[in-house]
């Protein structure tokens, strides 16, 4: 949603009146430039006046030049318009005054007073209304210097032509200044509707690229179910005869006899029941189903399974109450815990961790299972804590990983009613909390 018309007037003010103070102190300085070169007209037109009017043109330079220095200060900077407004009219009080001093009504320098009116109208990013009465005021400055002027008026009429003309030249100035600042506003509103267009865009391409790392990992998950529903049945049959066959050897009394092979044999026991659980705990992303009971204590020995590879010499700890029955998707919030598990072996073996420890705490909190996953691995710097669950963002090498595991990760369990929140101490310990509802 665009600023509000209140918010949006205010903030081009603010950005006027900064191009306001950067156009004085250009303007000022150009206009100082032009005052002075005035000479060679003085040379030309009146070489008898040139000394005094150089005098004159020095000290309305310095006075510009004050009026200029005043911009660098606090008050200055606050009050750019009367500023400008007020060193502006000192050029036109100059050329005035060379007009009663010089031929009145009959002076070429009224063209002087034209030249500088359209100028302020366009190159000065003045309003309409101050454009109006500086139009007015040099039009009363030339009207003064006329009509004082001592020598008889010897042509009242291109007097009052050239009076006429510089009133037109003042109502002319300050039409074009009003369109000139409805144009400005239309821009400043039109690049204002931009940036914020921009800023939709940025937010609409991150939820895009969060969407597309959750669908990802949809596919992911979908495609282990796929595979996991195949191996249910292939991989059962043959595990169940490897254990009838383990069973009826370890009667054989050649195996009760020898204590290795008794032993041997019920290794390959413990290992055909392994491949039992991991398929069973692969079948849960086959048949995944949401806001659905389950026991926590289950999804965790299933996720610490899974991630048998990843935890090779981490131990793990667990603290959690002897009733664990939630409700959610429990597929995903294995997935969660897989997340959690690998990303924490991984930061303790690159930082080579000794003992490494991965602690899993649960308690009830009202209807709230209040879940803390901590490692002592070697923290989370400050900077990163705030971004670990960005899309995309990740602290490991090219090649290791799309950083999508913590947003997808936080995502399921926002979508559970809770936070994935991080904590850590650099050097000491990281840990992950979120909660889930109990089953009513």
């Amino acid at each position: 949603m665009t600023t509000s018309l209140t918010g949006l007037q205010s903030n081009y003010r603010e950005e006027l009146r900064d191009y306001r103070l950067l156009c004085s102190k250009a303007g000022g300085l150009t206009v100082i430039l032009l005052v002075l070169m005035g000479v060679v007209l003085d040379y030309v037109v009146y070489p008898d006046e040139q000394k005094r009017f150089a005098i004159v043109r020095v000290l309305t330079s310095v006075a510009i030049g004050l009026a200029l220095l005043s911009l660098y200060t606090k008050a200055g900077r606050r009050h750019v318009q009367i500023i400008t407004f007020f060193w502006l009219l000192l050029p036109q009080a100059m050329i005035s005054w060379m007009i009663y001093a010089t031929q009145g009504g009959d002076s070429l320098f009224y063209a002087g007073l034209m030249l500088t009116i359209f100028a302020v109208g366009i190159l000065f990013p003045s309003g309409y209304w101050q454009t109006l009465a500086f139009g007015l005021a040099t039009v009363a400055f030339y009207y003064v210097a006329c009509t004082a002027h001592p020598g008889e008026m010897q042509n009242p009429s291109k007097f009052e032509f050239q009076l006429i003309l510089i009133f037109f030249c003042a109502v002319a100035s300050s039409i074009y200044t009003y369109f000139n600042e409805k144009g400005r506003f239309q821009l400043f509103r039109l690049k204002d509707e931009v940036a914020h267009k921009n800023d939709q865009l940025a937010r609409t391409n991150a939820n895009l690229a969060q969407i597309k790392g959750q669908l990802l990992q949809q596919e992911k998950m979908a495609a282990i179910g796929t595979l996991s529903a195949g191996l249910l049945h292939e991989v059962n049959n043959p595990v169940n005869f490897c254990l009838m066959a383990i069973e009826l050897a370890m009667e054989e009394p050649q195996a009760k006899e020898s204590p290795s092979l008794q032993e041997c044999l019920t290794d390959a026991k413990q290992g055909m029941h392994r491949i039992q659980h991991i398929v069973s705990d692969l079948k849960t992303f086959a048949y995944r189903k949401e806001d659905v009971p389950f026991l926590f204590e289950k999804a965790l020995d299933s996720s610490i399974r899974l991630s048998a590879h990843e935890l090779r010499g981490v131990k793990i700890t667990r603290d959690i109450p002897a009733d664990t029955l939630v409700l959610g998707d429990e597929a995903a919030i294995i997935g969660v815990l897989i997340n959690l598990f690998s990303n924490a072996a991984l930061a303790m073996q690159q930082a080579g961790t000794t003992a490494p420890n991965v602690h899993v705490e649960a308690h009830w909190n009202e209807d709230r299972l209040h879940v803390n996953v901590r490692d002592n691995g070697p923290g989370i710097a400050a900077e990163n804590l705030a971004r670990v669950f960005e899309p995309f963002f990740t602290t490991r090498e090219i090649g290791q990983g799309l950083g999508l595991g913590l947003s997808i990760s936080y995502a399921v369990i926002e979508r559970h009613g809770s936070t994935l929140y991080a904590e850590s101490q650099l050097g000491e310990w990281t840990a992950f909390n979120f909660d889930l509802p109990r089953v009513d």
